[in-house]
């Protein structure tokens, strides 16, 4: 999808904060209510907005643990992958899951409590298939975080 100079100021007010009125929107990038409405339905319906959400702190709510967890393997057959990616994709510690290139076939951040609960993580991790490789880097500082994708 092409977007124009306005689309692009839109998502950069949406990713900053997506609870401002469209109204107010409008008026920051030139256009009416109504203009500026279907612009935002547009880009929602080609999928470049995915959704609006809260963004919550880990740390507050009882996860101060990040856990960067990377997986190797010597099984590359695709029921292999649909069996790891379901099994992995199913359990709600793991925050990110990619697919990688290189030395490490997959990496997984992952948020918990506290070492008991990665230990009860990581148990549950090697029982969805067989693995290689397991290895854990756990976060002593964020130093960046940010959702916004530039624009």
């Amino acid at each position: 999808m092409d977007l124009d100079r306005i689309d692009r100021h839109i998502l950069q007010i949406l990713q900053v904060d997506a609870t401002v009125p469209i109204q107010q929107i409008g008026e920051k990038v030139g256009l009416s209510h109504n203009a500026c409405w279907r612009r935002i339905k547009r880009l929602e319906e080609a999928g470049v907005v995915r959704k609006r959400v809260a963004l919550v702190d880990p740390g507050k709510v009882g996860y101060g643990v990040t856990v960067f967890v990377t997986v190797r393997t010597s099984h590359h057959t695709e029921a292999w992958l649909d069996k790891f990616a379901r099994g992995v994709a199913a359990l709600p510690e793991v925050m990110e899951f990619y697919r990688t290139s290189g030395d490490v076939d997959y990496l997984l951040k992952v948020l918990v409590s506290d070492i008991a609960e990665y230990d009860r993580f990581y148990k549950k991790l090697i029982a969805i298939a067989p693995l290689s490789d397991v290895s854990s880097n756990f976060a002593m500082e964020q130093v960046k975080y940010s959702t916004e994708v530039p624009v």
